[in-house]
């Protein structure tokens, strides 16, 4: 199923996220790592794509920053309890 351009394709060994739109096509990868071996293989994608990000983001870096802005892309990490009771918040709705 696609939504919003973006199609999760699982597989055996690897996860691709096919991201289409009138301008821009791409596929990215996901596969088990060394950061990420301690999500079960149906998060894996979450688990990676946001660690990914927090750590791009703690770079600090005035290059990342600037191309992250440049392409609307902001990354905050939420704390544990907050997504716990947003999740909560999700399923009484």
């Amino acid at each position: 199923m696609t939504t919003f351009g973006l199609d999760i394709i699982p597989g055996n060994d690897m996860t691709r996220i096919k991201a289409v739109c009138e301008h821009q096509r791409g596929l990215i990868y996901v596969v088990p790592a060394e950061r990420s071996w301690v999500c079960s293989k149906e998060n894996l994608p979450a688990h990676a794509l946001a660690g990914f990000f927090r750590e791009l983001s703690a770079l600090d870096d005035k290059a990342v920053e600037g191309l992250m802005q440049e392409w609307g892309i902001y990354f905050r990490q939420l704390p544990k309890e907050q997504e716990d009771a947003e999740t909560e918040g999700t399923k009484a709705s």
